[in-house]
């Protein structure tokens, strides 16, 4: 049995990853259990060493099971969650949003543009699912207000937040993975990808406005009533409030600094949120945080771990330069629309697991037929891809799925073919924009 599981690990380790794969997308058994009943798998088939040791036949070091889990991903999500919980709970977001609409003037193209740029802006800070959380309240009384369908707010805050996340390190869970496999810092991605972004916003909010226009209508009344909102009483806690927004202020600052103090952002995360904890109850904060995403990501890098221990990224990698003739341009031009497609349909956040090592294998310099050249172009779309994709359909993305079920529970049902009409043209446009971005910016 043990022999013909080391002769044959690749395929099965293959099999769990693949099968772990169709149940996430399933969504039949919670994602996290999938995780952790397929790393429970790998391990207990020999597929990964327990602890890593030197392979005296070959005379490379073999990694064991921990040190193909990302630590660094793992605390640097988990300090970001604390801090967000810890801040929101003050009211600051809320009240930044209603000052950003009084600014408005209550005019409904205008209050829909701005709800976008600031779900697009706190997107880039916070993770996704936090911003359409904090946001969905004040949409909900808006559209209220305005007497009018709320479906094309919803929709309009899902692809902002998937956008705008794509800018920054922390924005959204790929670019960490990305961000920590690459060596890439927080200021990389904002010099990188912040252009495109602004541009894919721009040019996908505009159109989305230009199809929403109908709907877009209010009388002078109810746009005075939503200029002359009472935004005195939505900071709960002032003292909270303070603290957490100098805290995350500094935390922000850190992840800026990197390339000066060469300090990981995951160090400057747990550090800003091991402060405000001074101040709370740990228990309570604890409780909220999204600890099935922790342990997902923690069972994911343990399969992926077994897929790569037994030569499977090797295998893929060295298919991917055949299929590209070791073509630089060709190669990232696949990522990025091979990326972009599969994230509509699947967790994008298993998917930049899995194509992060392959990448690695890609550009690995002992590889005699490694892509050389201005390799960086692949890690940019893999990020471009995998983050915009999610806007193709309702599944695409966790904040997508939490929007439309909220929705549901309020009587506004967004269909999933209604969502993918609206996400496949902005999806269209940010995969068209992207390919060009990365063909002037490094392929010519």
């Amino acid at each position: 049995m043990l022999d013909f599981i080391q002769t044959h690990g690749m395929i099965i380790s293959g099999a769990i990853l693949l099968i772990a794969y169709v149940f996430i997308a399933s969504e039949k058994i919670q994602k996290s259990v999938v995780a952790l009943v397929g790393a429970s798998l790998t391990m207990l088939l020999g597929l990964i060493p327990l602890t890593g040791h030197l392979d005296t036949t070959s005379m490379t070091y073999v990694k064991g099971v921990f040190e193909h889990v990302d630590f660094e991903v793992i605390f640097l999500l988990v300090g970001m969650m604390i801090i967000v919980n810890i801040a929101s709970r003050s009211g600051v977001f809320k009240w930044m949003a209603l000052h950003l609409l009084k600014a408005t003037k209550g005019h409904p193209k205008t209050v829909l543009f701005a709800i976008a740029a600031f779900t697009a802006l706190a997107s880039a800070f916070l993770d996704n699912v936090t911003t359409v959380v904090l946001m969905m309240p004040i949409t909900f009384v808006i559209a209220k207000e305005f007497d009018t369908d709320p479906i094309p707010f919803l929709i309009t805050e899902v692809f902002a937040s998937n956008i705008g996340g794509t800018a920054t390190l922390i924005g959204d869970p790929p670019n960490i993975i990305i961000g920590t496999r690459a060596g890439l810092s927080f200021m990389d991605f904002v010099r990188e990808l912040t252009p495109i972004v602004v541009l894919i916003f721009l040019v996908s909010v505009g159109t989305l406005v230009f199809l929403f226009r109908k709907g877009l209508k209010a009388t002078p009344e109810k746009m005075e009533h939503i200029a002359n909102l009472d935004n005195s009483k939505t900071i709960n806690d002032k003292k909270l409030m303070i603290r957490s927004v100098i805290t995350l202020a500094c935390v922000i600052l850190g992840f800026v600094t990197h390339d000066i103090t060469h300090i990981s952002a995951f160090v400057f995360a747990v550090a800003g949120a091991s402060f405000l904890l001074l101040f709370e109850k740990p228990k309570e904060i604890y409780r909220d945080v999204e600890w099935l995403t922790i342990f997902f990501f923690i069972g994911l890098f343990i399969i992926i771990g077994g897929f790569e221990a037994n030569g499977g990224i090797k295998f893929l990698a060295d298919k991917l330069i055949v299929l590209t003739h070791g073509s630089l341009e060709l190669a990232t031009m696949v990522i990025l629309w091979a990326s972009g497609l599969l994230s509509g349909f699947i967790d994008n956040i298993p998917y930049t697991a899995t194509m992060a090592p392959l990448i690695s294998e890609l550009i690995n310099p002992a590889n005699p037929e490694a892509i050389t050249g201005h390799t960086h172009a692949l890690w940019w779309a893999l990020s471009l891809g995998a983050c915009l994709g999610g806007n193709l359909t309702i599944i695409g993305a966790a904040a997508n799925v939490l929007v439309s079920e909220t929705a549901a529970s309020k009587g506004h049902k967004i269909s999933f073919m209604r969502f993918m009409k609206y996400g496949s043209l902005v999806t269209l446009i940010s995969m068209v924009l992207s390919s060009f971005y990365l063909y002037f910016r490094y392929l010519r």
